[in-house]
């Protein structure tokens, strides 16, 4: 795809669409621009206008070239600088709460009253419009007043974070244009309550199947009962002791749960076949075939097939980047348990840690929120550590 030209008008740019894009003012609070993105509804497969929203903000900006693929975009300095990171977010949201008078809606919503001042509360505050808002008013101020990064910058926006893989924007511009995300270090700015995640925990779901035989239950000696041959699968499981691994000094706690079982096909017939399925939250030190000989030399005997994996990332802290970065955070750094898109830029090489406004615990949540001034941290952080 040819590069979008940064300088051509924003009529231009969209007068394909039939019509024309929000305006996003990228100089205004951070905390306010994140109100603004929470306000354009994003669910997952409709991020469309957002996407454009953010193409036409960011195509005013004269020192970055763009490339359009869907509702992804790249955004990319070209400074010559000898040192290049990644600042990547998705644009989707899991769908809206149909909780009546849930606040973690849209459009956002300030307790307070006073826009800017304390809580915002709204779908995506936390995952992760904070973070968006955070890499478009970076993107519009790093060169204000004649400064520069003293690195070049490539932003990337997203579609289909909240979804199956298959269909995960960031993959497909990792297949259509892996030439621009190349780089020394990236930062995928979901919420970690603005402290540094390094890496994240790999996951891998599986199905373990009984069989038995069908009959009436009235005469159940006539035939086999599936779900009660399960029953030691889920003793094996309750029993089993998930592992904690340090991995380049960060402590990774792993999980194996059944998360579903099911099987029966009426009230009054012996079930003949029974299906549990299986999840682990592996630490990286782990390939995805060593994850698999954990589990399947736990449930040895069992019929158990893999279903989905998703290999997890080393948190890299010791890239000299990477050290730079945690020290201008001043915070700890901790590992990341769950699953991210680091693990993505992991498999390009490149060392990436997860860093951005908000408690990852309240992610899709109803009552979703984030602190306005846990947003401008996270600004002020990466600002001071590109102009380092």
């Amino acid at each position: 795809m040819t590069p979008t030209n940064p300088r051509t008008p924003a009529s231009a740019l969209h007068r394909s669409s039939g019509h024309a894009p929000v305006h996003l003012d990228l100089r205004q609070d951070v905390a306010l621009l994140t109100a603004a993105l929470i306000d354009i509804n994003s669910v997952s497969g409709n991020e469309k206008v957002l996407a454009d929203a953010v193409e036409h903000a960011l195509g005013l900006l004269p020192q970055l070239e763009l490339v359009r693929d869907g509702d992804s975009i790249i955004a990319r300095t070209n400074l010559g600088r000898a040192e290049r990171v990644i600042l990547a977010g998705h644009l989707d949201t899991v769908p809206l709460p149909i909780t009546e008078g849930s606040l973690g809606t849209v459009p956002a919503y300030w307790p307070s009253g006073a826009p800017g001042e304390g809580i915002l509360y709204g779908r995506g505050a936390t995952d992760m419009k904070g973070g968006v808002a955070v890499q478009l008013a970076l993107a519009a101020t790093m060169f204000d007043a004649g400064a520069e990064p003293d690195k070049d910058v490539t932003f990337v926006f997203y579609d289909h974070e909240e979804v199956e893989a298959v269909k995960s924007g960031l993959g497909r511009l990792v297949r259509n244009h892996g030439s621009l995300l190349g780089g020394d270090f990236a930062i995928l700015l979901e919420p970690t309550d603005g402290t540094v995640e390094g890496g994240c925990n790999g996951t891998m779901r599986f199905e373990a199947t009984t069989l038995g035989e069908a009959a009436h239950s009235a005469r159940a000696w006539m035939g086999s009962n599936a779900i009660h041959a399960a029953a030691p699968i889920l003793a094996r499981l309750a029993a089993y002791e998930p592992q904690t691994v340090t991995v380049d000094g960060l402590d990774y706690r792993e999980s194996l749960n059944a998360v579903k079982i099911h099987g029966g096909t009426a009230g009054n017939v012996i079930p003949d076949k029974c299906v549990v399925e299986i999840n682990y939250r592996f630490a990286p030190d782990k390939t995805p075939d060593g994850a698999e000989a954990v589990v399947r030399e736990l449930l040895d005997g069992f019929d158990v097939v893999r279903t989905d994996s998703a290999a997890g990332a080393r948190p890299g802290l010791n890239h000299p980047a990477a050290a730079s970065f945690v020290a201008a955070v001043g915070a700890e750094p901790k590992p990341k348990y769950g699953w991210t898109d680091v693990a993505r830029f992991s498999e390009l090489g490149i060392p990436a840690v997860n860093f951005g406004p908000g408690d990852a615990l309240l992610a899709h949540k109803d009552n979703e929120h984030v602190e306005a001034d846990a947003i401008r941290e996270c600004l002020r952080a990466l600002r001071t550590w590109l102009s380092a």
